[in-house]
């Protein structure tokens, strides 16, 4: 490997242990949900807003920071992020109400998706065109790890000792990540054409907004199920409370392998197809598992699968925002992961509410799939606007013309 690849591979391995310090922190969450209720006093359906109050700080966060600061060199600001990042969870760590720990994870949240975004530009910057979907997915794999690794030991450790512990290793993880992104991340000054109207521009094209509506409704359904594994493994599957770890674990197998497939899925199939395939497939999935988690090896099983689709997804889709964002690609990367951070506030309300309706732990499933097929809806939507677009725009042949120009005269 050249010196230049080292350096490359080193950078957005950088940024990708920023992605499990993210990661961890968003998912382990859902595993702690019983543990942080009885710290926090509060019953299951509501601690599923600390759920949502993260969310919610990404979907504020990433749109303001990626317009505000677009002038700002992109490595220092990723490195200000991760700080903010890192304060903002020995916060969590400190607080013990309700409105202590809303507060500190909504400004947890508030990096996420502008840390995401810039650094999926940055990535794609440093590679080939046809490598930009794998090193995007290589930044986002973080995810895939803080599922199998991060996720797992941090859920562990805030049922043995306490649940305060998980998010104080991950603001340690952050404060690591700035020292990595100062020393291997190039300076990369700004070209001189970033500005915030120049960033604003993405916001007039149908096919952005298209996308990210794919990000809501999509992952909403996904959420709507994951936000509540942890009751449904219990209650549905029988498993005892300290084997959730391992489900989750399975749950991040499956997002490594996704990020791993998803390149290949855009260099195979096309991303917007790749988007619309895999969306179908989680919508199949979601509506049969309230029914297959009463089977645990099944239930399993498809947690596995159900990491792995929407894993292949995410990667498509911000690689789908950039292309059609134009001279706005910042915003509208990190707009990807504040419309995910939607989808996941959107899933966690809906699965509350059906269970507070009493209907059931495979009631949020059910839910989740109906949103889905909404992605898959919109998702078609987008190719049928371009497709119609590209036929408006397409060069007539020199056959056509000759054909033409006689009956024109």
């Amino acid at each position: 490997m050249s010196p230049a690849a080292r350096r490359t591979t080193l950078a957005i391995l950088a940024l990708a242990v920023g992605g499990f310090a993210i990661g961890t922190t968003e998912f382990v969450t859902m595993g702690l949900l019983p543990q942080i209720a009885d710290g926090t006093g509060v019953d299951i359906a509501t601690s599923g807003h600390y759920v949502s109050a993260y969310a919610l700080g990404v979907v504020v966060g990433a749109p303001l920071i990626a317009v505000v600061f677009a002038k700002v060199p992109r490595k220092g600001l990723l490195m200000g992020l991760m700080a903010f990042f890192a304060v903002a969870h020995l916060a969590i760590a400190a607080a013990d109400t309700y409105p202590t720990v809303m507060a500190a994870r909504f400004l947890a949240g508030v990096p996420h998706g502008a840390f995401f975004g810039i650094g999926s530009v940055v990535a794609a910057s440093l590679v080939s065109h046809q490598r930009r979907t794998a090193a995007v997915a290589a930044i986002l794999g973080g995810l895939g790890v803080a599922n199998v690794v991060g996720v797992p030991v941090a859920t562990l450790l805030g049922q043995r000792f306490s649940w305060h512990l998980p998010y104080l290793l991950v603001g340690l993880v952050a404060a690591v990540t700035v020292g990595a992104i100062a020393i291997w991340l190039p300076h990369q000054p700004p070209s001189g054409e970033e500005s915030m109207r120049t960033e604003m521009r993405a916001l007039r094209r149908l096919q952005v907004w298209l996308a990210l509506l794919v990000g809501v409704v999509g992952f909403g359904g996904m959420f709507a199920m994951y936000s509540f594994i942890t009751p449904t493994m219990t209650e549905l599957a029988g498993l005892e409370e300290s084997h959730i770890p391992w489900v989750l674990a399975a749950y991040g197998v499956g997002m490594v392998v996704g990020m791993v497939l998803s390149g290949r899925v855009a260099n195979r199939v096309g991303v917007l197809n790749g988007i619309i395939g895999a969306l179908g497939l989680i919508a199949l999935l979601l509506g049969v598992f309230g029914f297959a988690a009463r089977t645990l090896w099944l239930a399993v099983a498809l947690v596995f699968v159900l990491g792995l689709l929407p894993s292949i997804v995410v990667p498509l889709l911000q690689t789908r925002l950039m292309d059609v964002a134009h001279e706005g690609q910042s915003l509208a990367a990190a707009l990807n992961h504040s419309t995910l951070n939607t989808a996941n506030a959107l899933g966690a309300w809906l699965g509350s509410l059906v269970l507070a309706a009493g209907w059931g732990y495979g009631a949020p499933s059910l839910v989740g799939a109906g949103l889905a097929v909404l992605g898959v809806g919109v998702a078609v939507a987008s190719a049928l606007v371009e497709r119609r677009g590209s036929a408006a725009v397409a060069p007539v042949a020199p056959a056509q013309r000759a054909a033409v120009t006689p009956a024109t005269r």
